[in-house]
C-alpha cells in the first residue's frame, strides 16, 4: 500500500536523536521554520537509551532550556593520574550535567505537540534527494505505507555508512554499568572524568569514568582510545576490575549497561549531501574529534542553523572551528604514535590550566592568545614535530565504527 505526498513543511529532520531534536526544538522555539521530525517506529531500528554530557557555563548560552531532563549535576571534576593521585578542581560557574536520551526525547516531544509549528512523524527514512524547489523524503510507516515529505530543506542525522577518508582515526569506545552499592561508596558532588589507574593498552588510552547519582549509586564506566573496539566480555572483565579492585565499591548491583564506539578523526564530514540537504551530529562533523564531546556542540550548531534560516541565509555554518580542528588533528595522531603519553598528557592539562580555560579549550572556545598557553604545557617538541608532519600526511579510508553515542 502507498501513498503520495502528506503534507509539507520548511523542515525535515530525519533521526530523533540528540542532533535532529536539538535543532527541531530550536527551529520552532525561534519561530525559524515549521518542522517534522522523521524518526524510526517502535522496534530494532530505534537505539537504545544513551547517555549526554555537556557543561553549563552558567553563562546564559542557552543549554539551561533542557534543565527538566537533567539527570544529575556535578559541580567538581576530578582526575586520578596513572601515579594513583587525584586532582580535584572547581570550574565554578560551570557545571557538569547528564541528560538521559528518554526524557530528552520525552521533553523536547512535548515542546513540538504544543507548537503549531511542529510535529513528530515515526516511520523509517527510505531515501532523502533534491527536488525542485527544495528537498523530498520518502519513508515507510510502521503499517507499511510509503509516506512523501516535502521541504525546503533537509536535514540528516542518520549515521554514515562509511567515513570520509582522514589521516588518523582512532576510536572512542566504552562499556558502562550503572551500579546500586550495598553502602555510600560516592560523592554526588564530584564527577571523575578521567581515572587513568587502569592497565593501559599497549596502542592508545584507557580510563575510568564515575558520575554518581547518589551516594549509592553511579555511572561507572571503562573506556579507550584505541584502533580496534574490545568485545563485551573484554569490557565486562576490565569494568569488573576497575569496580572492584580500583574503585573497591564492595558488595554492588548492576541495574543496566551502555555500550558505544564512537570515531576519534580528523576526516572532512560534508556538511551538505545536496542543495537543499545538510548532514548534522556527528554525521555533520559535531563530535569533537580529540575528546569525542557532542552535545554541547549541537546545540550551538542547532543555534546557529536555526539563526540562519531566520535570517534567510541558504547555507549551514560548521560545528567547529578551523583552529580547533587543526589542534585536534595533532593531538589524534600524536596519540596514535605514541609520541605522547595520553594519561601523561590528559592529567596535565587538568594539573597546569586554569579550568575555565581547560573547559573552553574542550569545547574549542578560546582565544589565539589561551591556546598558546595551554600548548606550552603540553611537551613541545612531540607536539611541534606532529603539527609538522600532519599537513603532509594523506588521507585515507577507515572501516566505519559500529554504531554508539559517547556519553560525553
Amino acid at each position: 500500500m502507498s501513498q503520495g505526498p502528506v503534507g509539507t513543511s520548511d523542515v525535515v529532520v530525519v533521526g530523533g536523536g540528540a542532533a535532529g531534536l536539538s535543532l527541531a526544538h530550536r527551529l520552532v522555539e525561534t519561530g525559524a521554520a515549521t518542522v517534522t521530525v522523521v524518526e524510526p517506529p517502535d522496534g530494532p531500528a530505534r537505539p537504545a537509551e544513551r547517555t549526554w554530557c555537556y557543561w553549563d557555563h552558567g553563562d546564559g548560552g542557552g543549554d539551561g532550556d533542557f534543565d527538566e531532563a537533567v539527570t544529575a549535576t556535578w559541580p567538581l571534576l576530578r582526575v586520578h593520574g596513572p601515579d594513583g593521585g587525584p586532582l580535584t578542581v572547581d570550574p565554578a560557574p560551570s557545571r557538569y550535567r547528564m541528560v538521559r536520551s528518554t526524557a530528552f526525547e520525552r521533553l523536547v516531544h512535548a515542546r513540538l505537540e504544543r507548537s503549531p509549528g511542529g510535529r513528530v512523524l515515526r516511520a523509517t527514512a527510505d531515501s532523502v534527494r533534491d527536488v525542485p524547489g527544495g528537498a523530498e523524503v520518502r519513508c515507510t510507516a510502521a503499517d507499511g505505507r510509503t509516506l512523501t515529505l516535502n521541504s525546503r530543506y533537509v536535514f540528516d542525522s542518520r549515521p554514515l555508512r562509511a567515513l570520509p577518508p582522514a589521516r588518523t582515526q582512532l576510536l572512542q569506545h566504552f562499556r558502562g554499568w550503572f551500579v546500586r552499592t550495598r553502602t555510600d561508596r560516592f560523592d554526588p558532588a564530584v564527577a571523575d572524568l578521567m581515572d587513568f589507574r587502569v592497565p593501559q593498552p599497549r596502542h592508545g588510552l584507557a580510563f575510568g569514568y564515575v558520575l554518581p547519582l547518589a551516594p549509592d549509586r553511579a555511572l561507572v564506566e571503562y573506556t579507550e582510545f584505541s584502533r580496534t573496539p574490545l568485545t563485551t566480555a573484554a569490557y565486562e572483565a576490565a569494568l569488573g576490575h576497575y569496580a572492584r579492585e580500583v574503585l573497591r565499591l564492595g558488595e554492588f548491583t548492576v541495574d543496566k549497561a551502555e555500550q558505544g564506539v564512537i570515531p576519534m578523526t580528523d576526516a572532512r564530514f560534508p556538511r551538505r549531501a545536496g542543495a537543499a540537504v545538510f548532514r548534522i551530529g556527528t554525521a555533520g562533523g559535531a563530535t569533537r574529534p580529540a575528546t569525542g564531546y557532542t552535545f554541547a556542540a549541537v546545540q550551538r550548531h542547532s543555534r546557529a542553523i536555526a539563526a540562519a534560516l531566520r535570517d534567510g541565509r541558504g547555507s549551514v555554518p560548521a560545528p567547529h572551528g578551523r583552529r580547533a580542528l587543526a589542534m585536534d588533528a595533532v593531538l589524534l595522531r600524536a596519540l596514535d604514535t605514541g609520541r605522547i603519553d595520553g594519561p601523561a598528557f590528559f592529567t596535565g592539562l587538568f594539573r597546569r590550566t586554569p579550568p575555565q580555560r581547560l573547559l573552553r579549550f574542550l569545547d574549542g572556545a578560546t582565544s589565539v592568545r589561551e591556546e598558546w598557553g595551554i600548548g606550552l604545557r603540553t611537551p613541545v617538541g612531540p607536539m611541534l614535530r606532529t603539527a609538522l608532519e600532519v599537513p603532509f600526511l594523506p588521507r585515507r579510508p577507515h572501516p566505519a565504527p559500529g554504531t554508539g553515542e559517547s556519553p560525553r
